[in-house]
């Protein structure tokens, strides 16, 4: 048996802004293979993880993760509108996240 994620990848794009301001308490996150609005709503309400590596070591683990949620879609090109337990910091922009499959609605 191959390997089985149980999440999808997804890209970190930004936080929501305007023209000129940004609102960091949202973030923007484009999902593999999901381009249309309606493919995004199947990953409305699914946990999001940004897991990354910090040089001090926590329990052990030097691996951290700031979890999220799918609030919403953006646009129609399937990117997704989510909300972080804390605001992503800038330097995220572009890293890849991970789009849990569950809660599952099924």
């Amino acid at each position: 048996m191959g390997s089985s994620r149980l999440y999808m990848k997804g890209r970190i794009l930004g936080h929501k802004r305007g023209k000129r301001n940004s609102r960091p308490n949202q973030s923007l996150l484009a999902i593999e293979g999901v381009d249309s609005k309606e493919a995004a709503t199947h990953y409305l309400g699914k946990r999001v993880a940004y897991v990354y590596k910090a040089k001090r070591e926590i329990n052990g683990s030097r691996v951290r993760v700031i979890w999220g949620r799918i609030s919403r879609p953006h646009g129609n090109s399937g990117v997704v509108k989510s909300k972080f337990r804390s605001n992503l910091p800038a330097k995220t922009f572009g890293a890849s996240c991970r789009v849990m499959l569950y809660p599952s609605n099924i």
